[in-house]
């Protein structure tokens, strides 16, 4: 029965790709893009079909043709018509491939294509977006500003805006604390630099196509001495691509891969193109080239210094986030903004989803102290205690809060006994055991221009009690304090601080209310960092989170030596580089 099943399935699919081509134009110019010979068949032969691709035109024929271009074999019937049969479970089919039920066999530019365009006969007609009427289509869309909607009108983008939920969407998470009820607004938040890209796409410098310099001949005189100024011509795709793939393969034959150096924005959009974990990655792993090393660039201190004391470096040195939101509402007493601006920086990636939650620290009356040279936005917007400490001067103040905790056993000694190593040699610096100076508040008062009666009534305000430490843009990390002349010191004193107070106890954490939300474990999203198609199992997290969805060839880069980004002009100027990974 499997045997005639998965017969019927590979006549239909014929039958489904003719239909779909006279049907749609687009399923008519794919199948004019490849001529080829595909197989689908069981191990055992006994069942098989073949597809002849040529000129947009599909033939087809029962059995097995020894000479096909790839082969697309399952190892019974059953399971063919298991995985073939509609709807399709795409988590199966992964399943199957990672079990060896199937194998694929061919160029992968033709099997590539071959499976996805048996897939495009289920998924060609569908239509996206939403109508809107007047000829205006809606479309949602992920920028690293958060998330939008498009409106697109003559295959134009004619407005960007927030994505306001309806009664179609999942319900809104509700957190309950101190007998209040909190639930954000239905609607999400979008960065400034999120609404720019309406004006990115259709600006009128936007280039549209490939430019060469006027005097540039690649394979000629390259007149290196009139950059800048002889201006440019446009030139065709297919010129721009040979000009390319011919500076690789020329630096690759006269210098091997490593003189080819491959550097790209920190940060990236989502999808494929403008996403560099992804096809970058595939890219560069397959040519072979010397990575540019980025990073740390938004929290150096934490990676240089934290790390240290927490003994790992995940999270780059930062503290995890997840649930610290409600764990914050719930039990926290007051929270210290330390160099941390959410309200002037939108936390970054996520925009001003963070204020309302903020916001809600006044409906709890918890107390509130920034910490930062300046009278910045998020100090003005939720008011409380400011101390203005001179700029770079936190680990100074950092130190004389342990030092007033150690004279007046304002710290939990149970948890630095058990749950840290090393506190005598912090104890020592501290106290002034190391060097002779005790660092009292007096002490740092010349150091931070504070006076010493406020940092004495902060380390007692804040001493054994329920407190957050929202420390840089995302409360955890990042921000300009851990990028300065003390900016490690400053990461490394605060990881102690809270190790002192017992870090991880109800209400005792790092956070500012910008990230650490309910999470909907049953709902999967692709995060940041996932890898996209790269393979790549060393510089993403493929590894970790993609294996299970999306199994894909590893890919590894030839060229082991990285150059960090600020050493690049002496890499090209002087042909070599040291630095630290």
């Amino acid at each position: 029965m499997g045997s005639l099943k998965f017969s019927i399935i590979l006549f239909g699919l014929r039958l489904l790709i003719w239909m779909q081509a006279l049907r749609y134009q687009a399923f008519r110019d794919r199948l004019k893009e490849k001529n080829f010979t595909a197989q689908m068949k069981t191990k055992d032969n006994s069942v098989g079909r073949w597809f002849t691709f040529k000129d947009g035109s599909v033939s087809s024929g029962n059995g097995v043709k020894a000479d096909a271009d790839i082969v697309l074999t399952f190892k019974t019937s059953e399971i063919a018509v298991r995985l073939l049969m509609p709807p399709i479970d795409q988590l199966e089919q992964i399943n199957a491939m990672k079990d060896f039920l199937l194998s694929l066999e061919g160029p992968d530019e033709l099997t590539s294509w071959f499976t996805q365009t048996v897939m495009q006969t289920q998924t060609v007609g569908w239509k996206y977006g939403v109508d809107m009427g007047g000829g205006v289509t809606r479309f949602c869309n992920m920028t690293n500003g958060g998330p939008v909607f498009l409106y697109v009108k003559d295959n134009k983008l004619i407005r960007i805006t927030p994505i306001d939920f309806d009664d179609s969407d999942p319900e809104t998470w509700t957190i309950k604390a101190r007998g209040k009820t909190f639930t954000p607004p239905r609607k999400t938040t979008l960065a400034p630099h999120g609404m720019n890209w309406k004006s990115m796409l259709n600006s009128p410098d936007r280039l549209l196509y490939p430019m060469k310099r006027v005097d540039f001949d690649p394979n000629g005189d390259r007149n290196p001495q009139n950059r800048g100024s002889s201006g440019y011509e446009r030139i065709s795709w297919e010129e721009a691509l040979d000009i390319v793939a011919g500076e690789i393969k020329r630096i690759k034959k006269e210098h091997g891969p490593g003189a080819i150096a491959n550097s790209h924005g920190s940060h990236h959009t989502w999808g494929n193109v403008g996403y560099y974990l992804s096809a970058d990655f595939k890219f560069i792993n397959a040519v072979g080239m010397t990575r540019v090393l980025h990073n740390p660039d938004s929290w150096e201190g934490w990676y240089w210094g934290a790390a240290h004391h927490w003994g790992g470096s995940l999270r780059v040195g930062q503290t995890e986030t997840y649930g610290t939101v409600e764990d914050l509402l719930k039990e926290a007493e007051m929270v210290v903004f330390w160099a941390s601006n959410p309200e002037g920086t939108s936390g970054a990636y996520g925009s001003l989803e963070g204020t309302v939650r903020r916001k809600w620290l006044k409906d709890l009356d918890i107390d509130l102290v920034h910490i930062d040279p300046y009278y910045n936005d998020t100090a003005q917007f939720l008011g409380g205690k400011w101390l203005a400490p001179k700029p770079t001067s936190s680990p100074a103040l950092a130190v004389a809060i342990a030092n007033v905790w150690m004279n007046e056993d304002l710290y939990d000694k149970d948890f630095v006994e058990n749950r840290t190593t090393g506190f005598d040699k912090w104890q020592a610096y501290v106290m002034g055991e190391e060097d002779g100076v005790p660092k009292t508040p007096e002490w740092a008062e010349e150091e931070t221009g504070l006076q010493a009666k406020e940092i004495r009534a902060l380390a007692r305000k804040w001493g054994n009690k329920k407190v957050y430490l929202a420390a840089g843009g995302w409360g955890n990390g990042h921000g300009g304090a851990c990028r300065n002349a003390t900016g490690i010191q400053w990461a490394r004193t605060l990881v102690c601080l809270m190790a002192m107070q017992g870090l991880g106890k109800p209400g005792v954490n790092m956070g500012n209310l910008q990230w650490g939300t309910p999470v909907d474990t049953n709902f999967y999203f692709p995060g940041y960092a996932e890898g996209g198609m790269s393979g790549d199992l060393h510089h993403t997290a493929m590894s970790v989170e993609l294996y299970q969805r999306m199994p894909q060839l590893p890919s590894m880069n030839t060229v082991e030596q990285t150059i960090p980004r600020l050493w690049l002009p002496e890499a090209i100027m002087e042909g070599k580089a040291e630095g630290y990974a």
